[in-house]
């Protein structure tokens, strides 16, 4: 027996030194789109009328450990047999060496955009008109665009076609061969946010012509000159997301079902506690998400009843359902208004509820 003492604190010993490489994600904190959060209003609106909204529609986090952190074999053992934590490869959260500041770069570079299509998609949802157009978002360094376009430049054509989604760019300019010269017809990123300011419509445009390059990518030549198209938008009026450190863009669902109960009469939920996850496009699509085992566990600890999602998460959210909580499946923002309707009525027998496959 002693032999056998010694023995396992020996390999307890030796497992907190042995470092192993993996992470770990458990629940985060899940906060309430309709309340408020450190203080202030989550969703702020000014310049309509909006209505007071009970009940909840929480959005939901995921907690995980820092890139430089060093997880030791018993902790990634305890973190294996932990019914609400998930013990995963360190390159699954940090893949390719990224640093903890550019994940959190890229995080709330997500955030910011998961943002701005909730308002698209919630606006669109209540037939309020927004007005969009395409834009230069980034602009690679040492690339032909580099000097020529800049992020924030409108652009409205290429070789004189009109561009009407980010797509378009990107099409116009693979049909040319490497080394061919490309027009791009742009309002200049100044002057557009000039005329925003001013309340009108920007018409100085400039012609700027680059001569493409072929890309890195492998197989067949592909002509690029270095930027990547997308999407910007002006607001009939202010709807601000206050929500300090979160990022990523697994809250786009809920703050977009926020926004349409705030500017509606009446309750979404019917005063329920409705929490959920998923990303969303302008066009109401609902996207998939990581951790949805995390989420649902800390929703429910929260009080949560139902929770809203993503198809595409189903089949894994359902393997483990916390007792007392119904996932229901949506794949759009219809889905999801439809799902709450039903909620807030008391007609649940039929919503579409996740199952394991």
């Amino acid at each position: 027996m002693l032999a056998s003492t010694l023995m396992l604190i020996a390999l307890l010993c030796a497992g907190v030194f042995i470092k192993v490489p993996y992470s770990e994600m458990s629940p985060g904190p899940t906060v309430n789109t309709l309340g408020d959060h450190g203080g202030e209003p989550v969703l702020q609106i000014s310049g309509r009328k909006t209505y007071p909204a009970t009940g909840n529609l929480n959005m939901t986090t995921v907690r995980v450990t820092s890139a430089d952190y060093n997880m030791n074999l018993v902790e990634a053992v305890y973190g294996w047999l932990a019914h609400d934590n998930k013990v995963v490869p360190h390159d699954t959260l940090y893949p390719n060496g990224k640093t903890e500041e550019e994940s959190t770069q890229e995080n709330a570079e997500e955030f910011s955009q998961s943002q701005e299509s909730a308002k698209v998609a919630a606006l669109e949802e209540l037939d309020i008109p927004v007005k969009s157009w395409v834009i230069v978002q980034t602009v690679v360094k040492d690339t032909p665009a580099e000097g020529k376009l800049h992020a924030g430049d409108v652009i409205k054509a290429v070789d004189g076609t009109t561009v009407k989604a980010p797509d378009d760019v990107a099409k116009l300019v693979t049909k040319h061969k490497p080394g061919e010269k490309v027009t791009f017809t742009i309002v200049p990123a100044k002057e557009q946010a000039a005329a925003e300011k001013e309340n009108r419509t920007a018409t100085r445009t400039e012609d700027v012509t680059i001569t493409t390059v072929k890309s890195d990518d492998e197989g067949e030549d592909r002509a690029i000159v270095g930027i990547a198209a997308g999407t910007d938008h002006t607001f009939p009026f202010t709807i601000d997301i206050k929500l300090a450190d979160v990022g990523g863009p697994s809250a786009g669902l809920m703050f977009a079902l926020g926004i349409v109960d705030k500017l509606t009469p009446g309750s979404l939920t019917g005063g329920k506690f409705v929490a959920g996850t998923g990303t969303i496009d302008a066009e109401g699509k609902v996207g998939p998400i990581g951790g949805i085992e995390m989420k649902t566990v800390g929703a429910r600890d929260k009080g949560a009843q139902y929770f809203l999602t993503p198809k595409d998460n189903c089949a894994a959210a359902a393997r483990d359902v916390p007792e007392g909580l119904t996932l229901v499946k949506v794949d759009t923002m219809d889905d999801a208004m439809s799902a709450l309707k039903d909620i807030r009525g008391g007609d649940t027998a039929d919503l579409p509820k996740c199952t394991r496959s």
